[in-house]
């Protein structure tokens, strides 16, 4: 059995820079035994009903710009798997929840820079998973929680988004390593609360944290909520773990938590 995890994407440059962070990702790769596919819920697809993908092989899309050429030639030609998108359509129709398949779509940042770090042939089948911001973290939750057998299948479920993701804070132009303040403040509530598996109080964050404001903003909670999908999927389980955190450019999350174990 796989765990699921909560991986941050960052900023689109990861995918050609090499430090703390990226060298992580590539090692967390290759410690997880190698998935049957992979199961992926991007911040940077958002729909209003669940969408599931089912597609042979992925296109790579670019949705950012004024970045160096180098990552507009970067291909991650993922295929897809139709029995995996198939289990998950018997899954949701037989829990009742509304979904549709897209047959279309590739690959967004969200999903590529961290497929890219971790598994860099492209050689594992992908299905690409849309959030909802406009369900509540419960029903988020509940989502992922449905497909938690899949994990018992060897396939691995990466909910990708970021814990602080606050593109208006941000200081592009300063990198030293130093962190706000606030930004540690609300990964450290949180960090304590994940590790409870306290949900009562996760599900009510942006109430419960004065800095949840500035680091989960109004307009950015596609960011964030990936991680309650990622637990949901855990739910059997109930345990999570931090495998990693650092920041750049003052506040921007890089945290990867686990839930479940592998077995």
């Amino acid at each position: 059995m796989l765990p699921s995890l909560f991986v941050a994407h960052g900023a689109p440059l990861l995918a050609i820079e090499n430090n703390e962070y990226t060298q992580f990702l590539e090692q967390l790769g290759t410690k997880l035994p190698k998935p049957k596919a992979v199961v992926l819920f991007s911040a940077h697809w958002e729909s209003h009903t669940q969408k599931v993908s089912k597609v042979d092989e992925f296109e790579t899309i670019y949705d950012f710009g004024g970045f160096p050429e180098a990552l507009y030639r970067i291909k991650y030609p993922a295929k897809g798997d139709h029995s995996v998108t198939r289990e998950i359509e018997e899954l949701f129709l037989a829990q009742g929840i509304p979904y549709d398949v897209d047959t279309k779509r590739g690959l967004d940042h969200g999903a590529w820079v961290v497929l890219k770090m971790m598994y860099p042939s492209a050689d594992i089948p992908v299905i690409s998973m849309s959030v909802n911001p406009n369900i509540s973290p419960m029903e988020q939750y509940n989502l992922g929680k449905s497909l938690l057998q899949l994990r018992q299948q060897d396939i691995l479920i990466i909910a990708s988004g970021g814990t602080v993701h606050n593109l208006g804070a941000l200081r592009m132009t300063s990198d030293d390593g130093t962190v706000d303040q606030w930004a540690l403040e609300f990964d450290t509530w949180l960090e304590h609360h994940l590790t409870k598996w306290d949900l009562d109080a996760l599900f009510k964050y942006n109430s419960l944290v004065p800095s949840a404001e500035l680091a989960v903003p109004p307009y950015g909670t596609e960011h964030f909520i990936p991680i309650f999908y990622a637990m949901g999927a855990a739910d059997d389980e109930k345990s999570a773990k931090l495998l990693h955190r650092s920041y750049r450019y003052g506040n921007l999350s890089h945290s990867v938590w686990q839930f479940g174990e592998s077995k």
